[in-house]
């Protein structure tokens, strides 16, 4: 049933009731508009729903402000009605506070049929605002929790760019392949995206709204990804084997391997550096083919260091309670 309905929903149909109900009870005039309120106040996220209601609130507040003074001055009819929202679209642009102008205005209606102004439709009107977004706070406290389905994302993630990986190495060692990953890097890029969005709506589930792990997470991955756009350039330009493509092949192998965290980007690092000391004590090259290939060969190292240079900073950002919570997944 949950499946077929959904959450959302669910809570929408409740809450309504619920803010009827309440309505109801306590006597309002016009009850049926708090479980409206309600509707148009469930979001998708606690922290989304927090801010329209506040903004709501406040458009009510003008709302009722400028009808009341509108319909005084110039009488309880249609016309009114137009100066009214003439006067009061323009205020809550200018206050930032748009999400209120329907709600707010179907109250500011409520006037308009009794025909006169009182402390008590005043009142009336803003406990049925008050209740309608109260009920759709409470309701959405509950929110499925998105954690699982960040942890299958980000696991799906770390699989594909460890495939993207092992074929840069097959292709480093071999003399006659070519790199076939446009289609892996689509996927991947897709893949980043859907994980970036999820990690930004856990983050609105939460009031406080500070910048998730799994944000920072996705971010480091994806800035990863547009170096390996650049990785998978050279691979146009390989096109001999040489013994330093094979030992560049080894050290692709190992970055495959520590993207699921089983080797540590400090000791890559390291060995990058030690690799490029290497080459500068090698042979020169002999011909201008092997000169390109050796040219183009230095250039994805360099790549290899960008990309091992974004995980770094990614783990020297990170504070002490997401250090321990990050040391649950990988070697820190």
């Amino acid at each position: 049933m949950r499946k077929i309905i959904g959450v959302k929903t669910l809570k929408t149909g409740i809450g309504a009731t619920i803010a009827m109900i309440i309505a109801h009870v306590l006597g309002l005039q016009y009850a049926a508009s708090a479980g409206i309120v309600t509707i148009l106040s469930i979001q998708n996220t606690r922290r989304e729903s927090l801010q329209i209601a506040l903004r709501r609130l406040a458009a009510t507040c003008i709302a009722l402000f400028i009808g009341s003074c509108v319909f005084l001055i110039s009488g309880f009819n249609s016309i009114s009605f137009g100066i009214y929202l003439i006067i009061f679209i323009p205020t809550v642009v200018r206050c930032k506070v748009t999400e209120g102008i329907v709600p707010a205005s179907v109250l500011v209606t409520h006037l308009l049929g009794e025909g006169s102004i009182h402390s008590k439709m005043i009142i009336n009107e803003l406990l049925i605002m008050a209740i309608g977004v109260g009920v759709a706070l409470i309701v959405n406290l509950y929110m499925p929790s998105l954690e699982e389905c960040l942890l299958v994302e980000k696991k799906k993630i770390e699989a594909q760019m460890y495939s993207i990986f092992l074929k840069m190495e097959q292709v480093l060692k071999a003399d006659d392949q070519k790199l076939e990953i446009q289609t892996e890097l689509e996927i991947l890029e897709a893949s980043l995206k859907n994980g970036m969005v999820k990690a930004t709506q856990y983050r609105n589930n939460s009031y406080i709204g500070k910048k998730s792990l799994y944000e920072k997470y996705f971010d480091m991955r994806f800035s990863q990804y547009q170096v390996m756009l650049y990785m998978q350039k050279h691979f146009e330009h390989f096109y001999m084997l040489a013994k330093e493509a094979y030992e560049v092949g080894d050290l692709t192998h190992k970055i495959a391997e520590s993207i699921k965290g089983k080797l540590l980007v400090e000791e890559l690092l390291e060995e990058v550096e030690n690799l490029r000391e290497h080459f500068k004590g090698s042979s020169l090259p002999t011909s201008r083919d092997e000169f390109e290939n050796r040219a183009m060969l230095y250039q994805f190292l360099t790549d290899v260091e960008q990309f091992l240079h974004v995980k770094k900073i990614f783990k020297s950002e990170l504070s002490e309670d997401e250090r321990q919570e990050y040391s649950k997944y990988y070697t820190l």
